[in-house]
């Protein structure tokens, strides 16, 4: 129960919700966290007494079903439900009930400024006030738990959360740019390990990847990430059931260095103490994708993991290849989203998908070719691979575009999705 006091605001510390997320059509916290109510807003904390949400609880907040998330990466997204229910909704064009607003610019099909919107921006204030009236409460009679609670909120202001985001970076060595779109499935929240850097391809079209030329990190360097994580997630890392191997092609950094990796993260991050299966997420390339050997999916396939595999085909029109500047030929990506049926066929523990691009601007052979791609595919199960649709950088913002994502889902023998670029 909450517990009421003077301030006009009552706390209720170290809840416990479902162990993970459930995908819902409201949004339901999972894991354990702690909250504080106000008259107008609910302030959700997590394990280390960090703001996560804000949402609004007052007749004029937008809908019931929407909040704030700060993230990670200190990032404040808006997550909204769209102006239509039910499956012609948001889940029909991201495979969430909820869109998640990105304060930066990213590649939505349609753009929702919240910024523009004072019931939410209001929502800043009260926070800052939360924060102000906490002081005072340091002094009122409140059980150990609330008492512990106000102290390490307290000890959490927004200079310190921005400190700490930037401390994420400069352990991975890099902010994360992209995460892969299948992280969705833990509502983006996964704990990054980067074992390589750059890229292969360096894509003329791609906003989002390094141009650094591709490295693998050392054993030491991955050692350091693994044991300043655990220390920067702190009593938080429970709460935690995603592992994202970065950054852009984990999958060419090889065998030895992935299943190691995958070891001794599963154990230091205390994953092994957790009641459902945790899910590990990485990013392929068309060439590591294809080189990979039968014996890596053996294995995967045995890990104490749900993988995901996310690989950029982009497109199989050879005209669209050249145009965005992607170093591959049709007959390589053909190969390689038949490789990745193969696979989501065999392995009941491994979930390849693949990203293509959309937009304006491309040809009709790009469509056609896409489309009876898709409608081909020989999959036995429409759980996985997934295809997510990427728009490019300049491509219309105002749903232009949603006739063309349904008519290649309409297509589809697999699930299509619209990729949201989200950051870390």
């Amino acid at each position: 129960m909450y517990l009421q006091n003077s301030n006009n605001f009552s706390i209720r510390a170290e809840r416990q919700g479902p162990p993970h997320l459930t995908k819902l059509s409201f949004p339901m916290l999972y894991g354990k966290y702690s909250s504080i109510k106000t008259p107008e807003y609910e302030f959700i904390f997590n394990l280390n007494g960090e703001i996560r949400f804000i949402k609004g609880i007052s007749v004029g907040w937008p809908h019931p079903a929407e909040l704030l998330k700060r993230t990670a990466g200190n990032d404040w997204v808006y997550y909204t439900v769209g102006d239509q229910s039910g499956d012609q909704g948001i889940i029909s064009w991201v495979g969430e009930y909820y869109l998640p607003c990105l304060p930066y610019p990213s590649n939505p099909i349609w753009e929702i400024d919240y910024f523009s919107n004072p019931v939410i921006m209001n929502a800043f204030a009260a926070w800052s006030q939360l924060y102000a009236n906490l002081y005072g409460a340091q002094d009122k009679r409140l059980h150990p738990k609330e008492k512990k609670l106000v102290e390490n909120i307290l000890l959490n202001n927004d200079n310190i959360l921005f400190e700490r985001s930037q401390k994420l970076h400069s352990i991975l060595g890099e902010r994360i740019t992209v995460l892969p779109p299948d992280t969705r499935h833990v509502d983006y929240e996964v704990i990054p390990i980067n074992i390589s850097d750059g890229c292969l391809y360096h894509c003329r079209f791609c906003c989002v990847k390094s141009a650094q030329q591709y490295r693998t990190r050392s054993e030491s360097d991955i050692s350091n990430q693994i044991r300043e994580l655990k220390a920067l997630f702190d009593r938080n890392l429970e709460n935690y059931n995603g592992l994202f191997l970065g950054n852009h092609d984990a999958l060419e950094a090889g065998e030895e260095l992935l299943l190691t990796t995958v070891s001794r993260a599963f154990d230091e991050f205390g994953f092994k103490t957790h009641t459902i299966t945790p899910s590990l997420f990485l990013f392929g390339s068309v060439h590591s994708f294809l080189k990979a050997k039968s014996r890596l999916f053996d294995k995967f396939n045995t890990l104490p993991f749900s993988t995901y595999i996310n690989i950029g085909l982009e497109s199989v029109d050879k005209s669209t290849l050249e145009y965005i500047g992607k170093p591959v030929n049709e007959s390589g990506v053909r190969k390689a989203f038949t490789k990745m049926i193969d696979i989501n066929n065999t392995f009941n523990n491994i979930n390849v998908t693949a990203n293509f691009v959309i937009g304006k601007e491309l040809s009709s052979d790009h469509y056609e070719s896409l489309k009876e791609l898709l409608g081909n595919a020989q999959c036995t199960s429409r759980d996985k691979g997934t295809v997510y649709l990427s728009p490019l950088k300049d491509s219309p913002k105002k749903r232009e575009l949603l006739p063309l994502v349904k008519e290649i889902k309409s297509a589809s023998k697999l699930p299509v999705y619209i990729y949201l670029i989200q950051r870390l």
